[in-house]
């Protein structure tokens, strides 16, 4: 059995712990707040008869918590674990120490990953000792429902553990897409930045509303992007594929790309998009959303599990 350590017990150190324990892993789990620990055990319960009534979990959910060992140390999380999932704060300073302690308390051929959304593994092990055992593993939000992981080295980090890392996200059930080289905001949030770069740009120049943005994208473009990527969607759109879709288009989209123009998110524009959420959804409605939303997934989930790919 694969035994893996998951490091933070916050929103997405206990995700990762459903991932693992749901494949079948031995997953340890630590956080420096016991309460968040407890918290964390609650939460895991509470989503695993969810995920079994949805058809995505094969396994009795007390089974699956069976597999999960809460610990009060970090040393005892991390001795003879295969791999360790890191989930601290965004913050290259605490992640700084808190590699170092991992590495002093791990076996020397365990694989240490960061959950970093956007700090390169580079920023936070160059002094370590076995930096060549570290890098990032960024999971999509939460990723017991939404299976891609990015995997991006460091520089100095082996060819070897990418390697590995992918096996152990395959087997985790996870889908691994690797980023060859250390880039701000790594692949997938580049892609996300792009598209909210333009969505801003769109409400601030007053060519569309905010509800029927969101609208081009869930009723439009997210239909098709949630079987197929963007390379797909325009091989498919011309007779000739690819570059018949290119030679068509490619004046089009080079005029646009002059109209895209950096711009700032500043107060007035972030406040007008923010009043317009809030007009479409009041605060307090929040967290119903975000089950609704975790409902939707899980059965996109579970069709998609059904189709051939």
């Amino acid at each position: 059995m694969t035994t893996v350590a998951v490091i933070g017990a916050g929103l997405i150190g206990r995700a990762w712990t459903i991932v693992f324990a749901r494949a079948g892993f031995e997953v340890r789990l630590w956080d420096q707040f016991p309460q968040q620990t407890t918290q964390a055990m609650t939460f895991i319960a509470d989503r695993l008869p969810e995920l079994r009534a949805a058809g995505l979990l094969a396994d009795d959910p007390d089974t699956v918590m069976k597999r999960i060992l809460p610990l009060q140390s970090m040393r005892d999380a991390v001795k003879g674990v295969d791999y360790i999932q890191e989930n601290g704060p965004e913050r290259a300073d605490i992640k700084k120490p808190l590699f170092a302690e991992l590495e002093r308390a791990a076996d020397p051929d365990t694989i240490i990953a960061s959950s970093s959304s956007g700090i390169p593994a580079s920023a936070f092990t160059e002094e370590l000792k076995t930096r060549n055992r570290c890098l990032i593993a960024h999971p999509v939000n939460p990723p017991y429902l939404i299976p891609l992981v990015e995997i991006c080295p460091a520089p100095w980090t082996d060819a070897t553990v990418v390697e590995k890392t992918r096996a152990i996200m395959v087997e985790a059930g996870q889908v691994p897409a690797t980023v060859k080289k250390e880039i701000d905001g790594f692949a997938l949030n580049r892609l996300q930045g792009a598209l909210l770069a333009e969505a801003f740009r769109l409400v601030a120049d007053d060519v569309i509303s905010p509800a029927d943005l969101d609208a081009l994208v869930k009723h439009g473009l997210g239909l098709r992007w949630s079987f197929m990527g963007p390379l797909e969607t325009i091989d498919l759109n011309a007779p000739g594929g690819l570059a018949d879709y290119c030679d068509r288009y490619g004046p089009l989209y080079a005029l646009m790309q002059e109209q895209m123009k950096p711009l700032a998110w500043d107060a007035a524009l972030v406040g007008r998009l923010h009043a317009a959420r809030r007009a479409e959804l009041p605060a307090n409605m929040q967290a119903v959303r975000q089950e609704w939303r975790d409902r939707r997934l899980m059965a996109l989930l579970a069709h998609k599990a059904t189709q051939v790919a």
